[in-house]
């Protein structure tokens, strides 16, 4: 009784304290030119201000539209405090403190057209590259909530080295000694020849392996909650690595086809779907002892919405297509290894139940376990529909971002 307490306990408490998809990593976009001029842009998300921004919701167009201006001047000010805890920024060796102008858009400076269109906050600086530096790199300030994406351009060509950092790392050095230096070509223009190697692709590479794998453990637990009600209906090796490999091909079809931007689904038709499945395969558990393969089907199904959540952490961040293969290829390697974790650890902390599986194992594990997943399941369905409807707790969202 003791283990199911435990359970229990870690399952259901995390149900009234966030969602399993965490808000999307800052990106951090510097654009340099041959001239010596530069840009550099971050993005902030609105909800990144706010004391719960995993439970907070998008500000949209319609709903800032409805905001006074000293109101939208107060989001000004505290994203450049945000920003001031948030990263760093160096021309090497010195430290620089940018002249952040603040600009409304929707992700990607796009304009903000429909009235859905979620709301960025936009800082944007524009500077010339000092003589004699070493190089550009930021750092994600120790102690930040959120990661930071360091991406850059050079005279309009995306570099493929991305970096993700966590609080506390620091991104590597951009060499921009090229700068102001090269000879005009031919046509007039001048050129930097940056070419990224192949040390460039496989650290990017692996940032998005990392990537992958914390969204899945410890920041998605509805996907670690599916994983293991895949892992409890039998610990047999062949039904498992069968439902395991069905799941990755369904949610690697619709990562693919959403960060690519074939498909788009809105995250309140998604997020809810997956909080559903995780409660039917739970409920599946409770009532149907032995595995067939109808298990499949059902996997498949709710793979592919899977995929389209972890979608979200790729197609907001708009990469560049120099490094979308990689980062595409990286980040679903990194949920497969996250979901290799989940089961080993699933299967570790059951070990203890060796017998009749229909009696001991069932008993003290599966259906207490299940129950305890499928009540939090089908809480995050409801929360998550009914957060989505009512206007007027937008309202009072954005009313809670702009007084704090």
């Amino acid at each position: 009784m003791r283990f199911l307490a435990v359970i229990v306990s870690v399952l259901l408490l995390p149900a009234f304290q966030a969602l399993a998809h965490p808000l999307p990593d800052i990106p951090v976009r510097s654009f340099f030119h041959s001239d010596g001029t530069a840009v550099v842009r971050v993005e902030v998300d609105p909800r990144a201000l706010t004391e719960d921004p995993l439970n907070a919701q998008y500000i949209t167009k319609s709903e800032f539209d409805k905001m006074k201006p000293a109101e939208k001047e107060a989001l000004k000010t505290k994203t450049e405090a945000y920003i001031e805890k948030t990263v760093e920024f160096y021309f090497k060796p010195l430290k620089i403190s940018p002249e952040f102008e603040y600009l409304f858009t929707s992700h990607n400076t796009n304009a903000l057209e429909k009235p859905v269109d979620p709301v960025m906050i936009q800082a944007e600086w524009k500077t010339t590259v000092p003589e004699g530096i070493e190089g550009y790199q930021i750092k994600a300030i120790d102690g930040g909530e959120l990661a930071v994406e360091f991406l850059n351009f050079i005279d309009g060509e995306a570099m493929e080295r991305i970096n993700v950092l966590f609080p506390g790392e620091t991104s590597f050095l951009l060499d921009l000694s090229d700068l102001k230096t090269m000879v005009p070509s031919p046509t007039g223009v001048k050129k930097v020849g940056f070419k990224a190697t192949t040390g460039d692709r496989w650290a990017t590479l692996g940032e998005f392996i990392r990537q992958g794998f914390l969204h899945v453990v410890p920041m998605g637990l509805d996907h670690i909650l599916f994983v293991v009600g895949l892992f409890l209906l039998s610990r047999e090796f062949k039904p498992l690595l069968l439902q395991v490999s069905v799941f990755t091909l369904s949610h690697t079809i619709t990562l693919g086809l959403a960060t690519l931007g074939l498909v788009s689904v809105s995250g309140a038709v998604v997020e809810p779907i997956i909080a559903a499945s995780i409660a039917y395969v739970a409920i599946e558990n409770i009532f149907r002892r032995k595995y067939t393969h109808w298990r499949l089907l059902v996997v498949f199904i709710f793979g592919l919405i899977h995929g389209l959540g972890f979608a979200g952490a790729l197609s907001e961040l708009d990469l560049p297509p120099a490094s979308l293969v990689i980062g595409l290829l990286g980040f679903n390697v990194g949920v497969e290894f996250g979901q290799l974790a989940v089961i080993a650890i699933a299967f570790v902390a059951t070990l203890w139940a060796k017998g009749d599986e229909d009696v001991k194992y069932r008993k003290w594990v599966v259906v207490p376990v299940s129950t305890a997943i499928a009540i939090l399941g089908i809480y995050w369905a409801v929360e998550r529909v009914v957060s989505k409807e009512p206007a007027e707790d937008m309202e009072v969202e954005v009313s809670r971002v702009v007084v704090e």
